[in-house]
């Protein structure tokens, strides 16, 4: 299969790699510093077991050359995705297909905008991988899953293909008829994660201990869910318990993503995390006071350090 991996960061970097060394037809989207080195030096991936290292790498900050592809796995950052989705227009042919396993739940709309929901399927990962340098990636601990869907709930051929590129290429992964409920249940906890850890710059262990900011966490829980439900999202019964046992159940020292992106200065994925939960809360009369609240007070840093 021709695939384009773009976002070759963490997630897309180590997906990438493993389907190129199952024999897949890989080009990597990248910039800067990590696109030459994987250019020069090839990709290495670190990982408990040891290293995983693709070499020679097809590597590239111009779609327009790769030509047309089978499928586009991608994983930008949010503020990317409109930007990210027209520059893969050249690789689109009549039968491309996206698979976005982006944060949040609005990548499938964003990149529907641009190129036709008809072309996109959602999806959600489960993993933790970041980039250590340029051409270098390291992965901590087993989960590299991969959950995808049609956005009309089909299990379609090309979804299956795709499930069985992944499947042969040692990657954990699922076609579900039920993506957008699977995008949610990530959705909750990855939201509040994300907003408590940062506007207390705090990992959630200090967080879960101190009886105010605890009570919070649960509030946020309750929100993301009242709001799942209210757009007809089909939530289980006891999706805020379920959550609120898995953020209890985290290592102690966690820190969201959007946490080290603020004390590193960079951009945040906050307008499409807890400041989707409050325009969603607005949408459907449901009140969310207190994710309104962490994108209120995150607003100013949201854009990254300024000067």
């Amino acid at each position: 299969m021709k695939i384009a991996i773009m976002g070759s960061g963490g997630v897309g970097g180590y997906f990438g790699a493993k389907l190129a060394l199952a024999g897949n037809d890989v080009t990597f989207i990248a910039r800067g510093p990590h696109l030459e080195a994987m250019k020069a030096n090839g990709l290495k991936i670190e990982t408990d077991s040891g290293e995983i290292a693709v070499n020679p790498v097809k590597a590239t900050d111009d779609p327009s050359t790769i030509g047309e592809v089978d499928a586009v796995l991608f994983c930008t950052k949010l503020y990317d995705t409109i930007e990210a989705a027209e520059a893969i227009k050249p690789i689109m042919g009549p039968d491309t297909y996206v698979v976005t396993v982006q944060n949040g739940v609005s990548g499938p709309k964003l990149i529907s905008s641009v190129l036709g929901a008809d072309r996109v399927l959602g999806g959600s990962t489960y993993i933790i991988s970041h980039i250590t340098g340029p051409g270098m990636i390291h992965h901590i601990g087993t989960f590299q899953r991969i959950v995808f869907g049609e956005l009309d709930g089909r299990l379609s051929d090309r979804g299956r293909a795709f499930e069985k590129a992944c499947a042969d290429a040692d990657i954990d992964v699922e076609l579900t008829d039920q993506i957008e409920t699977t995008m949610w249940e990530k959705f909750i906890p990855l939201t509040v994660m994300s907003g408590m850890t940062a506007i207390t710059r705090l990992p959630i262990g200090p967080i879960l201990d101190d009886p105010a900011t605890a009570a919070l966490v649960d509030a946020a829980i309750e929100e993301v869910v009242a709001v799942g439900r209210a757009k007809g999202v089909g939530l289980k019964d006891d999706a805020a318990p379920l959550v609120q046992g898995g953020v209890r159940s985290a290592p102690y020292e966690t820190k969201s993503s959007m946490l080290v992106d603020l004390e590193r200065g960079k951009k945040m994925e906050l307008p499409w995390l807890s400041g989707a939960v409050a325009r969603f809360g607005e949408e459907t009369g449901v009140p969310t006071p207190t994710h309104a609240f962490i994108a209120s007070a995150l607003a100013p840093h949201a854009g990254g350090a300024k000067g």
